[in-house]
């Protein structure tokens, strides 16, 4: 074989294998590594609303901000901001999207028929 082929078979036969092994190391970079020891697991996030959704599907009755707030807090462990959070069901029963408004300031979840 004459040295220029032969130096253009080792030329392809680098590239391939340097191509090979960088797949090889993304696929290992791809696999969740177990936590490590002692360290907390993630836990999956709420949303706000969800929390609020969550406690008012637990109640099973409209419930004023004030009470929601407290039992987010109690429940969920997170303050949620009167303001923020009324603006957002208030938008939310707007679009009749899971909240009803029974009174000022008082929500409760939509009937299963009208969502």
């Amino acid at each position: 074989m004459p040295d220029n082929s032969r130096d253009d078979l080792i030329d392809v036969l680098e590239a391939i294998s340097m191509a090979q092994l960088r797949a090889l190391r993304r696929l290992r970079r791809s696999v969740p590594q177990p936590p490590a020891p002692g360290a907390k697991e993630r836990v999956k996030r709420m949303s706000q609303i969800d929390m609020v959704y969550d406690i008012l599907r637990s109640a099973g009755r409209p419930l004023h901000v004030t009470e929601i707030m407290a039992l987010v807090a109690k429940r969920h462990g997170v303050s949620l901001d009167r303001e923020s959070m009324v603006s957002a069901l208030a938008k939310r029963v707007a679009r009749k999207d899971r909240f009803l408004r029974t009174g000022p300031n008082t929500f409760s979840l939509l009937p299963d028929s009208e969502r």
